[in-house]
């Protein structure tokens, strides 16, 4: 095996600023998020806070919903779509039909003086992803300049620090705004030593930035909204921001916070910063070997580099952990779920209004949080899901006459759940709450915590008795959703109308039997509600199975449509596939086939264009282990929608690409979907040797692999609980634990049991 390697490919690196917001480099805490520029003579950061949404919360529930209801499932069923289609735009949309939007906090901008008429030279920029923190220099004039940028989670705050190796050199005035200052209510100097901006976002939430700098030497003052300083020798400078969606006095709780921060050493500050964040980044290591390393080059030339075709094995590496990276910096106990833009939004009104869409984006960005060990960052969202219970209940009721809870394809700060926009492709799909609650159960698999289990079984069991009450029985016996659509696909039906409103999609169908599953298992674990899981294993029996169609492909439709799109960026019928677990290769080989036909038919007809959807792709191509087809489509994402600063490109910009591609990365290194660890499923030729740490597989197992010449050599597993596993590898093995050595039990050629204790590791080595 190579040399392992000491020095791991973990920072994005240029050699100038950034001139667009699509370079700059991106940090976060979880509540605040700042893009940072790097400009040598103008900075610029741009904020984010999680919480401050145009807007408050509304009821949003259209009255005649019910009512029409029979009357649109009737026209659906008897193809008459088009009238069926313009009573459902006028009976199911939502009054008014758009929920709120995020918006971005406003900008610092820091102006210096030192920089003003002389060359810049030897100037780098990085974000290290070992410690979440972006370092820039340069010089000017002989002097060397340099700045620090962190966002703190022990201190709530964004952190910069100001150096230079000569006394007296650090000259500048800071300033915040909004938009141009157009969006904001007032902005005023205070104590000698800081800015504080506060207003009200569209008659929803109140918000409060603050800037407090403490330098060392020299003079600071503030003139009119701005902070001068002049001739120090260093100067700290802590943001901190809040809205009274948690704090009742915004302006004052982000003072006190921002006091508080740069009260404190900057030495402390910053390791309290790195340990915090290391305890989850250090979790998990990836490292592809590769005959050169091109991990001194400027990152944007890596990326050129990649599209003329050269190898980079670091590549996807530094990807996968900067996807963990932005998970971490964008989700933490306590602060929203990252949604569409994760907490980066520099528009009042963004693309798709910057919400939390929950046909597969929302769901996309959690992906990794628990094979990448991040499970706590997991939390915001189950956060979510439990005000959207509420809000649902009403939903179900008011708009169908159904028990339980449910929600459309988006939801907002409010947690609203009646449907967003009028786009028939999407609107009318009640599925999303069902699909949110699936991130339950896969906690709670990785996991097997018995009390988190307690917590999520009510929600799943409200998302299902929602579905068992709005399916309706087809003459045949199945039970179908309607009206629903597929996820934003369009059909032609043999007459040749077209239309998108339908009954029984096959992910609906889909889903609906991962949480039914789902919510029998966890009712067999925690020994309840005896009655209800007889309702399920009734309903279950009567979900459609997947269908193949005329092409092979497996069937989108309960019937065999021509999709006017043949090569749609939502592939939602594979969900079954992945993230579902329905379609395996040894247990419907049949069905394993025509998904594969499926991505072929997309592929060649243009799909995977978006970069999420190339994501998804990836992560289809690892389940049906096609180790080159999913390296093939890394690369695509990579090279065709991914920005300079590594973020996703939708276009526009788009985290769930990010997190998607991570989570991508690691199936193709470990599954464990079908009750078994599977090591190294899908390992591309490109990757031939390498390593990776801290992987987690269902079950509460954390797993370490090295590989060589494409072959396991060696793995380490450290289960959470004393049991069985079933261990899935291609070539043979032996194992000890304890330092005794042990035969595996085995099932077949590369499947077999072995017995483990709970907190004790288990090695796994490559026969020779």
């Amino acid at each position: 095996m190579p040399e392992r390697d000491l020095n791991p490919d973990n920072r994005l690196f240029f050699r100038s600023p950034a001139l667009q917001w699509e370079e700059a480099l991106p940090i976060g805490n979880g509540r605040l998020g700042a893009m940072v520029f790097g400009g040598p003579r103008a900075e610029r950061l741009q904020l984010n806070e999680d919480s401050l949404w145009h807007g408050g919360p509304r009821d949003r529930h259209n009255p005649d919903a019910r009512e029409h209801l029979p009357e649109i499932r009737r026209l659906i069923f008897e193809g008459r779509l088009h009238e069926a289609e313009r009573l459902a735009s006028l009976a199911l949309t939502a009054i008014p039909e758009t929920q709120r939007h995020y918006v971005p906090l406003g900008d610092l901008f820091l102006n210096f003086e030192h920089a003003a008429n002389h060359e810049i030279l030897e100037y780098e920029r990085e974000l290290d992803l070992s410690q979440a923190l972006v370092n820039i220099s340069y010089k000017a004039e002989n002097v060397k300049y340099s700045r620090q940028i962190f966002a703190s989670y022990p201190d709530s705050a964004i952190v910069v620090r100001l150096t230079a190796d000569v006394p007296g050199q650090i000259s500048f005035t800071a300033r915040m705004g909004r938009e141009r200052f157009r969006y904001v209510d007032r902005i005023r100097a205070e104590s000698g030593n800081s800015l504080v901006m506060s207003g009200n976002s569209g008659g929803g939430v109140n918000y409060s930035g603050v800037l407090i700098c403490r330098p060392e030497g020299g003079q600071m003052r503030t003139i009119g909204e701005h902070l001068v300083v002049a001739n120090a020798d260093s100067a700290l400078l802590v943001i901190a921001a809040t809205t009274d969606f948690r704090d009742p006095d915004p302006e004052s709780a982000a003072v006190i916070s921002a006091r508080r921060a740069v009260s404190r050493s900057y030495r402390d500050m910053l390791e309290e910063h790195v340990a915090d964040y290391r305890n989850l980044f250090d979790r998990t290591e990836l490292r592809i070997y590769g005959e050169r390393s091109m991990r001194e080059e400027d990152t944007s030339v890596r990326l050129n580099h990649l599209k003329a075709g050269l190898e980079d094995p670091g590549l996807p590496a530094l990807y996968f952990q900067y996807g963990r990276y932005l998970l971490i910096a964008s989700s933490r106990p306590g602060s929203l779920p990252a949604n569409l833009q994760g907490i980066w939004n520099k528009d009042m009104l963004p693309a798709w209004d910057s919400k939390f869409t929950i046909n597969i984006n929302a769901q996309m960005n959690y992906w990794p949080a628990e094979i990448c060990h991040l499970s706590e960052c997991h939390e915001p969202l189950f956060e979510l899901i439990e005000r959207m219970i509420p809000n649902g209940r009403r939903t179900a009721q008011v708009m169908y006459g159904c028990r339980g809870s449910t929600a459309h394809h988006n939801t907002d700060i409010w947690a609203d759940t009646a449907p967003q926009d009028l786009w028939l492709p999407s609107t009318y799909w009640p599925l999303g709450l069902a699909w949110l609650c699936l991130h339950l159960w896969e906690h709670y698999q990785f996991r097997q915590d018995q009390a988190f289990l307690e917590r999520a079984y009510p929600m799943m069991k409200e998302a299902a008795v929602f579905l068992l009450d709005y399916m309706v029985e087809l003459p045949g016996g199945e039970l179908v959703t309607c009206p629903s659509v597929s996820p934003e696909n369009t059909y032609r039906m043999p007459n040749g109308e077209t239309g998108v409103l339908c009954y029984g999609p096959s992910m609906d169908s889909q889903i609906a039997r991962e949480l039914f599953r789902a919510c029998l298992s966890a009712a067999e674990q925690l020994q309840c509600d005896a009655d209800f899981r007889a309702e399920l294993r009734l309903a279950i029996d009567k979900l459609p199975q997947p269908r193949i169609g005329r092409y092979g492909q497996l069937q989108e439709w309960l019937e065999d449509y021509e999709e006017l799109e043949p090569g749609h960026r939502h592939i939602s019928h594979l969900f079954a596939l992945y993230p579902g677990t329905q379609i395996s290769l040894e247990k419907t080989p049949e069905l394993s086939a025509a998904a594969r036909r499926t991505l072929e038919r997309r592929l060649a007809h243009g799909g995977g264009h978006t970069g999420w959807s190339r994501a998804w792709i990836v992560n289809f191509w690892a389940r049906l282990r096609e180790a080159e087809e999913a390296y093939a489509n890394v690369t695509a994402l990579l090279t065709h929608s991914t920005l300079p600063n590594l973020l996703d490109n939708h276009p526009p910009f788009q985290i769930d690409g990010n997190f998607g591609g991570t989570a991508g990365i690691a199936e193709l290194l470990l599954q464990s979907h079908e009750e078994t660890i599977h090591l190294l499923p899908a390992l591309p030729k490109a990757w031939s040797n390498g390593e990776v740490r801290g992987l987690r597989a269902r079950g509460g197992v954390t797993v370490d692999i090295a590989w060589a010449n494409g072959r396991m050599q060696q793995a380490v597993l450290k289960p959470d609980r004393t049991g069985s596993y079933r261990i899935r590898c291609e070539q043979p093995v032996h194992w000890s634990m304890n330092g005794l050595a042990y035969e595996p039990a085995q099932l077949d050629e590369t499947t077999f049991f072995i017995k483990a204790e709970a907190g004790v590791d288990m090695l796994l080595l490559a026969s020779q």
